[in-house]
């Protein structure tokens, strides 16, 4: 899942090392039409319905936060 995730990242913000980043929303890294791309493609490649509940900076400030969002989606 997580070669999936950051190959998803990637084609979205390819300036951006997912891998190292921790603060992606809190240094304001991320936009949030890059949320909303990113938000739609985890939900038509892992078959998710991520909430607006989840649409909080915790969520989407590294990678790690974004897989455990997506495992919890799937729940």
């Amino acid at each position: 899942m997580r070669e999936t995730v950051l190959e998803i990242l990637t084609e979205i913000r390819g300036d951006i090392d997912f891998d190292n980043e921790t603060k992606l929303i809190d240094d304001s890294i991320l936009a949030s039409l890059d949320i909303v791309a990113i938000v739609s493609e985890f939900n038509d490649e892992f078959d998710v319905e991520i909430s607006v509940e989840d649409l909080v900076p915790e969520n989407f400030n590294s990678l790690d936060a974004m897989i455990k969002l997506i495992e919890n989606a799937q729940e």
